[in-house]
């Protein structure tokens, strides 16, 4: 008996916690300082459809947790966001969207191959950059299909 009641308990905090998250976030759940941080959105916010309310509120409180450098960092990124066009910005959406699908030792490969281009010396990766611009598209796509294949241990050096 004591099993089933426990069934039921979490079943009903499953199905509220589902539909809290359909209904969004009420300004009013907000902390103080998360009002603060996303004052400007105040008059609009019923407005918002409820993922993007709560999209916004675990960024605001992501902002709330970093230092005045990851700040600095997060604008620098934002305003280079903002001038990105639509194009632009649907491009990196969707190379996310892939990223975020690939499996985690994928991602990690792809971020020890970026940090390792990132140490790299400022006209080393200007040379690469020249050559991947030179590319076809069909040497290009053979290029991340190759690199986006799952490792094997005879594959690694």
């Amino acid at each position: 008996m004591n099993s089933r009641l426990l069934a039921i308990a979490l079943g009903a905090m499953l199905m509220s916690a589902s539909w809290a998250r359909a209904d969004g976030v009420a300004w009013e759940d907000l902390n103080e300082a998360q009002q603060q941080v996303l004052a400007d959105q105040a008059a609009r916010w019923a407005e918002l459809a409820p993922e993007r309310q709560e999209q916004i509120a675990r960024g605001a409180e992501r902002w709330l947790q970093m230092d005045a450098g990851q700040r600095e960092l997060a604008r620098g990124r934002f305003g280079r966001w903002q001038g990105l066009t639509d194009q632009q910005r649907a491009t990196l959406r969707e190379r996310y969207q892939t990223y975020r699908g690939l499996a985690p030792n994928d991602r990690t490969r792809i971020r020890e191959t970026y940090r390792r281009f990132r140490r790299m010396p400022p006209d080393r990766r200007i040379e690469l950059r020249r050559r991947f611009r030179d590319l076809s598209p069909e040497q290009i796509r053979r290029l991340r299909d190759r690199r986006l294949r799952p490792t094997r241990p005879a594959d690694r050096p």
